[in-house]
């Protein structure tokens, strides 16, 4: 009997890309890994009527670009793009 694998693990680097691109000093990586838990997760929450299957962040020394794929990205822009300027804040 051969043993069970996660698919999402078994595919990243080979036909997935990874859903965080950032490298830091050891010191601070379990402090950044939570910070993207804590973002991914309140997004998602966020923006649960928006049909959001995939949340990608990467990190700068300086910034933090998130990459947000939707099915409904009204939702998220809304009108005159006031709903994502609440976002960036």
């Amino acid at each position: 009997m051969g043993q069970k694998v996660n698919p999402h693990g078994l595919r990243v680097g080979i036909i997935k890309d990874w859903d965080s691109r950032w490298f830091v000093k050891s010191e601070i990586f379990g402090d950044t890994l939570v910070s993207d838990y804590k973002l991914r997760k309140h997004l998602k929450t966020k923006l649960q009527l928006a049909g959001v299957p995939k949340i990608e962040i990467e990190r700068d020394n300086s910034r933090i670009r998130v990459i947000i794929h939707c099915s409904k990205p009204g939702i998220i822009i809304g009108k005159g793009g006031i709903e994502i300027e609440k976002l960036k804040r």
